[in-house]
């Protein structure tokens, strides 16, 4: 196994997670400027429902296998907590907050995350990525707690938010029965279907123009957001993962400006400072120690920089769905789907 291979795949992971906050940071902005003209339940569904759209075309390229019956109840809990009820209370708090300030609590997500991660998913944490997690949160105290009052309601619905989407994203790091365009595509179909129905119900048919801009949004900000996320975790953990999209928030507040008319104080660009500070010290901390892979069978992209794919490493089944042998070695690694183990 060669350290530059090694590098090259995290490395991938990174960029995927951080393109992906890009997306998602600018979807929050966009979306406050439609609370006005569709009810929250209609635009949760077009959000989700543009991201099925966006990666229906790529889920027909891919042929997963038969997931087994805990894995298919794991996707449920996924889509009804992240893909169902997370947009619904994230559009509820942007009725009554203003953007640039959702977005900067969002960064709670990644407490949520990080804490689900370690309990259930055994996800090592150690102490410098868990310095430059801390630093992650304290840049986004520092912009909360400089907004002032009257938010109280917001928060609330922001932070259960967050506890929605730090189950989802744990559970879709380590879901490798499916591709995460087929994750994103149930998320789309399934809860942007419902939450759409019962908006239309309830509220009654948004405009043309509004809907296609509900959909374009949603297209970008979660169907192509959520399936390079899922990628990029796959390949450093859940936490980590969530540790670079934890800058969403902050690209969120800083386009708020242009988009909303909110704008930006020297307070902005300290907490981004420590947020990206933070960022740097969980991308440079390292892990390495002997550890045991026991066989295993999963589909998720066949990654030939990566030392756990090589040609004497797995047995490809058919398309990318392989078999990785049994192997005992020592190395540095993250917690991704390869390296699930107690420590």
């Amino acid at each position: 196994m060669t350290g530059t291979a090694r590098l090259a795949t995290q490395r991938n992971g990174w960029w995927w997670c951080v393109g992906a906050a890009v997306l998602f940071g600018a979807a929050t902005p966009a979306t406050k400027r439609l609370v006005g003209d569709i009810g929250s339940m209609s635009l949760a569904g077009l959000l989700y429902l543009g991201a099925a759209v966006a990666v229906a075309p790529f889920v027909r390229r891919s042929a997963d296998a038969v997931p087994s019956r805990r894995q298919r109840l794991r996707l449920m809990l996924a889509v009804g907590l992240g893909g169902g009820l997370a947009p619904v209370l994230l559009v509820l708090a942007l009725q009554r907050t203003p953007a640039s300030q959702v977005s900067l609590l969002l960064n709670l997500e990644l407490v949520a995350t990080t804490v689900i991660s370690r309990v259930f998913l055994r996800e090592h944490i150690g102490t410098r990525a868990s310095t430059g997690i801390i630093l992650v949160v304290l840049g986004g105290i520092t912009l909360s707690g400089a907004s002032g009052g009257g938010i109280a309601i917001g928060a609330v619905l922001v932070a259960a938010t967050c506890i929605c989407w730090g189950v989802d994203n744990a559970i879709t790091a380590s879901l490798d029965a499916y591709s995460p365009t087929r994750i994103t595509l149930a998320k789309g179909v399934i809860a942007g279907s419902v939450n759409l129905a019962i908006g239309l119900a309830v509220s009654g048919t948004p405009t043309l123009a509004a809907t296609l801009a509900g959909l374009a949004i949603g297209a970008l900000g979660y169907g192509a957001s959520i399936t390079m996320w899922i990628t990029g975790a796959r390949q450093l953990g859940a936490a980590r993962g969530q540790v670079v999209f934890a800058l969403a928030p902050f690209i969120g507040a800083v386009l708020a400006w242009p988009i909303d008319g909110e704008h930006l104080s020297a307070t902005s660009a300290i907490a981004f400072a420590l947020s990206l500070c933070g960022v740097m010290v969980v991308a440079t901390a390292r892990h390495r120690h002997r550890h045991v892979h026991d066989a295993i069978e999963h589909e998720h992209a066949i990654d030939p920089d990566d030392p756990h794919h090589g040609p004497t490493s797995i047995a490809v089944l058919s398309g990318s769905r392989h078999r990785h042998l049994a192997i005992e070695h020592e190395h540095e690694h993250l917690p991704d789907i390869h390296h699930r183990h107690g420590h």
